[in-house]
């Protein structure tokens, strides 16, 4: 019995000496903050941790004026503006659709209101009530109910159903007011996955956002976790979607990128194969989606999605200057996948950025070999 206690011991072990060691490989030593040969990212003019921009994956300084604006004077009328003279079918849009209804969501939590006070999101409430036609704000109204069920309250209780189930009201009078729109059909994916759709119903939806915006990898990756394993499919289902959605890519499109978003759903919580971040199945995901970003126009504000997803694989693979090529193009913003899952994102973007400057400089790099 004691020889299985001691085995036992030594298993246990190995689960926390496992990331160190993996670490140090490829020469890379953890050493302090202002060691001699402590690896800085300040040197290649990244930004500092406490600079670094957690409310969206990429730049898109036009929003940020709008939201600074709106939540200033309370008045949504520069958001009204903004998103009319937004693409419709694009990914800007449904980042911008996000973005405000994130914003009012979050005023809300911060300032639910009370006796003799306002509650926040107020200037959302305001824009509906007085223009109830409005394609955008109808839009946004939508997508604000989904995050707030998901905010508030867990799948499967009647709270959660309830708020969902006026979401998806929301969205079929966002679709009627601009049938040609796919955005309220993009919002709808969302409460497909929280009220567990029939597969048959889903894949309708899925043909209407089809029909409108065939290749949106926004709608593709709300689609994705759908199918995933944790939700109503499977790995093989996601996997299948995934690929199916990369070999229709066309020329230019990021759809390309969408297996490894499915290796990343279904990573395993434990890994203890050395391998693994160097196998077929990770290694072929992770070219495709190097060869979307690749391929893709500059201005494509789902390219920093792509990006971030692609540093973490990188730096995981031990892919050193590919990683520091990635961040080049996304360093001062982290509001993207994997950070976003941490509770605090810069913090866990920084050790990305830490340990691939690290590697790079181990192997021979420096801030002068870097192309920019």
């Amino acid at each position: 019995m004691e020889i299985l206690w001691v085995l036992l011991a030594l298993v246990l072990l190995g689960f926390v000496l496992l990331p160190v060691l993996r670490r140090r490989r490829g020469m890379i030593e953890q050493v302090p903050p202002g060691h001699p040969d402590a690896a800085d990212p300040a040197h290649y003019g990244f930004a500092l941790e406490e600079e670094l921009d957690i409310r969206m994956p990429g730049p898109d300084q036009d929003l940020l004026d709008v939201l600074d604006l709106v939540q200033r004077t309370g008045d949504y009328r520069a958001a009204r503006q903004l998103l009319a003279g937004t693409e419709a079918e694009g990914e800007r849009r449904w980042q911008r659709v996000q973005a405000f209804a994130g914003a009012a969501a979050l005023e809300l939590q911060q300032r639910p209101g009370g006796v003799g006070e306002t509650p926040g999101g107020q200037w959302l409430r305001v824009w509906r009530a007085e223009n109830p036609k409005d394609v955008g704000g109808a839009a946004v109204h939508a997508e604000f109910l989904v995050q707030q069920a998901w905010r508030t309250s867990s799948p499967g209780t009647d709270e959660f159903r309830i708020i969902m189930e006026e979401a998806r009201a929301a969205c079929g009078e966002a679709a009627l007011l601009a049938p040609g729109d796919p955005i309220p059909y993009i919002v709808e994916l969302s409460v497909a996955r929280g009220l567990a759709y029939p597969r048959s119903e889903f894949e309708q939806l899925w043909l209407k956002i089809l029909d409108r915006a065939p290749a949106h990898m926004g709608a593709h990756l709300a689609a994705l976790h759908y199918w995933c394993e944790k939700w109503h499919g499977s790995r093989e289902l996601a996997y299948s979607f995934a690929e199916a959605a990369a070999a229709r890519a066309p020329r230019g499109s990021l759809l390309s990128a969408m297996p490894l978003f499915a290796v990343f759903e279904h990573l395993p919580e434990v890994n203890l194969v050395g391998s693994f971040w160097q196998s077929e199945v990770v290694t072929k995901a992770v070219h495709g989606a190097l060869h979307a970003v690749h391929g893709v126009r500059p201005d494509d504000p789902m390219s920093a999605h792509v990006r971030h997803l692609l540093l973490f694989f990188l730096v995981r693979g031990e892919r050193w200057a590919e990683a520091m090529n990635q961040l080049v193009h996304v360093d001062g913003h982290v509001g993207a996948l994997p950070w976003t899952l941490s509770a605090d994102p810069a913090a866990e973007f920084a050790i990305y950025r830490a340990l691939a400057v690290a590697g790079y400089e181990a192997n021979g790099g420096s801030p002068a070999t870097l192309p920019h």
